[in-house]
């Protein structure tokens, strides 16, 4: 694929809308608002980030077709990607970037295999909703990609967020 074939990256981060109960008091209470959680998908190779809703449901462009193992062998010789879980909040002056949890994922096109723990996707997709940043384990370069991204969605916003996520993403 040319760049000139490459579709114009997403920059939006999409929220998730409403209480899951409407109100009611019935069916569905005690269940999960995902309303402030985006997923941001990066691409190591191609030093991209895009928010990719569809990474939600382990729909997104990069997970189609792809049977995911805990086996990172299964992958092999493929490309390097992050899950970066992005919960937006809001403080006195404005929204910042509150939770910001990276999860690993390979994925083998050729074999059609990828590596993926999906115990460790939820759980990093709930410690961002819980407010934590959790980007140590990430290489330099991804951070970079990661910082450069949040930071042209929307300055503001990552002006305001905590010094931690400044930190751990120089």
């Amino acid at each position: 694929m040319t760049n000139e074939e490459k579709p114009k990256p997403k920059m939006g981060f999409t929220i998730i809308k409403n209480d899951p109960t409407d109100g009611h008091k019935g069916f569905g209470i005690g269940s999960l608002s995902l309303e402030n959680v985006s997923p941001v998908i990066i691409d190591v190779a191609e030093e991209t980030a895009t928010v990719e809703i569809g990474a939600m449901h382990a729909k997104s462009d990069v997970e189609r077709g792809i049977k995911f193992t805990m086996n990172r062998e299964d992958s092999a010789g493929g490309k390097d990607y992050w899950l970066v879980w992005v919960t937006i909040d809001h403080k006195e002056d404005g929204a910042y970037f509150a939770g910001v949890a990276a999860c690993e994922m390979v994925v083998n096109r050729e074999k059609r295999r990828g590596y993926k723990i999906l115990a460790d996707h939820v759980n990093k997709m709930d410690k961002s909703m819980k407010r934590n940043i959790l980007v140590d384990h990430m290489d330099a370069r991804s951070k970079g990609i990661l910082a450069t991204f949040l930071q042209s969605h929307n300055e503001d916003m990552w002006n305001r967020s905590e010094q931690k996520l400044h930190e751990d993403l120089a």
